[in-house]
């Protein structure tokens, strides 16, 4: 063992790899205690301790906070104490030498307490009085080196056995990574050993699926989802924010957030969320969990409304996102100008419409509805062609059957709408009672504090938590509102079915009117179909000017639920 001078100032330097590691295995305390053992039995005085908890194989390395305490003439440092190289680094050789090297150039030496490292230097030229930077060597340097390169290795096996074995659970369906919210990470028995899954969260998958619910209504904007969403009480998960030295110190903690859009689309695009993982561990394929999803698959493909598509194809789960083109973009499919070209076709080759507005000589733009796929060209203004639309729709009438059928779909959602609001302000009712359970805790703590900062924080976070008991309780006055009259509905409803133009003529969003006034046909009809009155309409539609057409119901044509015209009748009455 080398002799060092008495009373030689150091510092020491402790790492362990992990959070877990550093209260479990090679925790700081021992690393600690051993080094100050080392201290005194040399008398070595430690000026200073500086505790690393995450790896050491990085670039970046931890470990150069203290090299840099040791740079400064202030702090009169003559010696670097560490338990063993692999507590200095695991970068291996190069990473070793360039931190030892550090520490060379302003005379403060390395030393671990288990003699690797030795502080006696060789001069080849000693002899002859002469010194050059090359004469002089460490004897022990050979040793160091190897056992560096050791410690790389030794880091290298185990994050490949480790990181190895999680990516093998990952494509085999299991949880590894934290839970997303909404969900909890849940260890269970399985046939390969006892791995984690994802469960529902009791309190976060309530929002979750609640999103989903909105976005299928289709009776909200997202603006007005994400309004509704954080009515109910929502807040991101809370995060802790450690100190990236240290990972035992916590500086404070992020999240507590309201939902915003952006939030709101991921959460939708979510796959997980539908059961389906896919990440860079399983090289961007789609793996069917061990779990279920909050969220039927089905459910997931309605609410994301076909920009990104969960798929299983003979047994196999594929995942489509739909990014349209630049082209498609301005072309707009869904184009508000021209908004029953997706449901009227041409009268020659029975194709959908296109519309478009061709510029005149006068510099004039005239809209129209127009086809030429390999025939005569068919073109009609916009202004005649909505004037035909609309002199139709007056045409229509629906029978009493129909009427009847329809106001016993429209009570079912109804009542559907009614037990969602019951559970809304159930789990607002739940919101509250915990934020409450939340202020009492903090206001019995404020009385034992003694420090004026920890006091300030606590005041501060009672008006935050009582700030956010009066936005919910203003929520659940919100929705706890008389219950409208069912009769009252239904009369609604029955003068919508009487009075057919109001619903597919009047309607703010022309598109919406285009795509109720699909719902009228079993077959989509052509443009001569509908100016002369011979469309093939769904059942229970009477046209009142033919006679011979056969009573009909407005039913969807394939393909479209009958909820999506429950639905704009539904949002018409609010």
């Amino acid at each position: 063992m080398d002799n060092y001078p008495p009373q030689e100032n150091a510092v020491a330097a402790i790492r362990v790899s992990s959070l877990k590691q550093g209260l479990q295995g090679d925790s700081p305390d021992a690393q600690k205690e051993q080094i100050e053992r080392f201290a005194k039995a040399h008398n070595i005085n430690i000026k200073k301790f500086f505790i690393f908890m995450e790896s050491a194989s990085k670039e970046e390395q931890p470990v150069q906070e203290a090299i840099d305490y040791c740079k400064s003439p202030k702090n009169d440092i003559q010696l670097f104490i560490i338990k063993s190289i692999d507590r200095f680094t695991r970068g291996g050789s190069y990473l070793y030498d360039h931190l030892k090297m550090q520490l060379t150039k302003y005379d403060v030496k390395l030393v671990d307490i288990y003699g690797i490292i030795g502080t006696q230097e060789v001069n080849t030229l000693e002899h002859l009085d002469v010194k050059y930077d090359w004469s002089v060597y460490s004897p022990t340097k050979k040793s160091e080196i190897l056992e560096a390169e050791r410690a790389k290795d030794e880091m290298r096996d185990i994050m490949s056995r480790m990181i190895g074995a999680e990516i093998r659970y990952v494509r085999l369906g299991y949880r590894v990574r934290t839970s997303p919210f909404g969900y909890q990470n849940e260890k269970m028995e399985t046939a390969h050993g006892r791995r984690m899954i994802l469960t529902p969260d009791p309190v976060e998958a309530k929002f979750v699926l609640k999103m989903y619910e909105l976005r299928l209504q289709g009776s909200l904007t997202d603006e007005q989802i994400v309004e509704e969403i954080n009515k109910l009480g929502f807040k991101s998960r809370v995060m802790l924010k450690r100190n990236p030295r240290d990972r035992t110190q916590i500086l404070g903690q992020k999240g507590g957030k309201k939902l915003t859009v952006k939030q709101f689309h991921q959460y939708l695009s979510n796959t997980i969320y539908a059961g389906v993982n896919r990440e860079k561990w399983t090289n961007g394929e789609a793996i069917k969990c061990k779990f279920d999803g909050l969220v039927s698959i089905e459910t997931f493909n309605k609410a994301n409304r076909g920009k990104i598509i969960i798929s299983q194809e003979d047994g196999e789960i594929k995942v489509y996102k739909d990014r349209p083109a630049e082209w498609r973009l301005k072309k707009q499919a869904y184009n508000p100008d021209y908004p029953y070209k997706k449901y009227v076709l041409c009268p020659e080759c029975k194709k959908p419409l296109l519309g478009s507005a061709s510029k005149g000589k006068s510099g004039k733009y005239f809209p129209a509805y127009h086809c030429a796929r390999n025939h005569k060209g068919f073109r009609v203004p916009v202004k005649e062609f909505d004037e035909t639309i609309a002199a139709f729709v007056k045409q229509l009438k629906m029978t009493d059957e129909g009427i009847k059928e329809l106001k016993e779909i429209v009570m079912a959602e109804w009542n559907k709408r009614i037990s969602c609001n019951q559970k809304d302000l159930s789990t607002l009712e739940n919101k509250i009672l915990e934020l409450k359970t939340q202020s009492k805790m903090i206001a019995e703590k404020l009385p034992v504090l003694n420090s004026e900062v920890a006091i300030k924080l606590m005041e501060e976070q009672l008006e935050n938590i009582e700030g956010q008991i009066a936005g919910l309780k203003q929520s659940k006055q919100e929705k706890d509102v008389e219950v409208i009259s069912m009769e009252l509905v239904l009369d609604v409803v029955g003068d919508f079915m009487e009075h057919l133009e109001n619903l597919l003529l009047e309607q703010p969003d022309r598109v919406k009117s285009a795509e109720y006034f699909s719902l009228l046909f079993d077959d989509m009809p052509t443009y001569n179909d509908l100016k002369y009155g011979t469309p093939k309409l769904a059942p229970y539609i009477n046209l009142i000017t033919t006679l011979n057409t056969p009573n009909s119901f407005l039913a969807p044509s394939a393909g479209v639920e009958p909820t999506t015209a429950t639905s704009a009748m539904l949002c018409s009455i609010h």
